[in-house]
């Protein structure tokens, strides 16, 4: 195998131009981000020195993303797509620019610092199944995989330094600074989606349903199309079941004594792992079986994680965090790959928004699971015990979802229909009616 192939395929940068002004901005901003979220615990921690205000801070982020997303998603079934992406994302400059202007100008108390994150959550919830819909719109089938596993190393880098960046720009120029920072990133995000075509929802299908109807619509395509749905689950299982991020300072007090030195090391080395991966991710990008790739990536996530918290070695704990981390990026790379091949583009929005709740809400339940079984029994048995059940999840549903091992990704040009191949479509599948030959 050429060292080309085993290298992170960079064609689509080579190939699009509009997709490679638009992953630009979107990394640039990425970082910009990040470190805000550094500012945001920086400041109201500040204001209040309570662990219960800064943990707000999570859930002023998540929950317009749980409440909204599928809503959004519907809506951006039914709109040109670039510019409902373009206003979402000037939301979100707007917020970070109020965020600023409250840094530098007197801070507002801690719920109304909270709001504004509340309220750009409001403008992700809608912009981020947006963005989903583009790889598959600006890139042919063969380089989609790709794709994704360049947006994929730019979430990891930003998440690698992105916060390391916040903690110095703070430490620099206040959060004030650090959030009108972020508010300039927004500008290349912007700058790279004004290069995007107009893109409506497919002409050729019904546009969505407005309302709960399209979201029923969206929720009964996903129960209906196996690979999706089983795309979905395999998610659900390597998150819900064994998320280990609120026992990391349990461990880090278990293995190196509680050093704050020492606590970043863990999510450090997650990160790093999905770096790797990513860098070297024409090793699974190129295959013609992501299921089968995303499969063995979750199972992958689910035994590293049996290994780090059965190791009694600090630092061989924290080598299968990375590789972790590493299973953890191939595993999201190869479902994205299987749920765009799989869903219509009328649906790009809807099954963009739900992959956006799963990601969300999955790791934060996780890490409850997490925090409840170790109060009641150790941080060992919730590591061990949450990689066991994510394996044998991940195995159930493999054996319940042979699409997902055996069936190939389309050849570019061609879709599957997802409706079940034994029953004519119905009212509910009218978005992909017109994909049967």
């Amino acid at each position: 195998m050429g060292l080309e192939r085993v290298l992170l395929d960079v064609t689509p940068l080579r190939s699009s131009p509009v997709f490679r002004r638009l992953w630009l901005g979107q990394t640039l901003s990425g970082f910009g981000g990040q470190m805000t979220v550094v500012a945001v615990m920086f400041q109201i921690w500040e204001m209040t020195g309570s662990t219960a205000w800064t943990g707000a801070v999570g859930l002023a982020q998540a929950v317009p993303l749980i409440g909204l997303g599928l809503f959004a998603g519907a809506l951006v079934d039914r709109v040109d797509r670039r510019r409902f992406y373009l206003w979402t994302t000037a939301g979100q400059a707007v917020c970070a620019l109020l965020l600023a202007v409250q840094g530098f100008f007197g801070q507002l108390p801690p719920a109304g610092v909270l709001g504004l994150v509340a309220l750009q959550s409001c403008f992700v919830a809608g912009g981020a199944p947006a963005s989903r819909t583009f790889v598959p719109q600006l890139l042919p089938e063969p380089q989609r995989a790709a794709g994704l596993a360049l947006r994929r190393i730019a979430f990891q880098a930003a998440m690698l330094a992105g916060p390391a960046l916040g903690g110095l720009l703070v430490g620099g120029v206040g959060v004030g600074g650090c959030y009108l920072i972020d508010s300039v990133t927004f500008l290349a995000a912007l700058f790279g989606a004004f290069g995007l075509p107009p893109m409506s929802p497919d002409g050729d299908a019904e546009p969505a349903r407005p309302g709960l109807r399209g979201v029923g619509d969206g929720l009964a395509f996903l129960v209906r199309t196996p690979v999706v749905r089983g795309a979905l689950l395999t998610d659900l299982a390597a998150t819900v079941l064994s998320m280990p991020i609120s026992l990391f300072p349990l461990v880090n007090a278990e293995r190196f004594d509680g050093d704050p030195r020492t606590l970043g090391l863990f999510l450090a080395a997650i990160a790093a792992g999905g770096v790797a991966a990513s860098l070297f991710s024409g090793t699974f990008t190129r295959s013609p079986r992501p299921g089968l790739i995303m499969l063995v990536g979750s199972a992958g996530w689910g035994a590293a994680l049996i290994l780090f918290g059965l190791s009694t070695e600090p630092w061989l704990g924290l080598a299968f965090l990375v590789v972790a981390g590493a299973a953890d990026t191939v595993s999201v790379v190869a479902r994205g790959t299987v749920v765009q091949a799989h869903t219509p583009p009328a649906l790009l929005g809807r099954v963009g928004a739900a992959e956006q709740i799963v990601g969300r809400a999955g790791p934060d339940l996780g890490n409850v699971r997490g925090g409840l079984v170790a109060s009641a029994t150790t941080g060992t048995t919730a590591l061990v015990s949450g990689g066991l059940l994510c394996v044998l999840a991940v195995v159930a549903v493999g054996a319940a979802t042979a699409e997902l091992r055996r069936t190939p990704a389309p050849p570019d040009g061609g879709r599957p229909c997802p409706c079940d191949q034994d029953v004519a479509c119905d009212a509910i599948d009218k978005e992909c009616a017109h994909l049967r030959t």
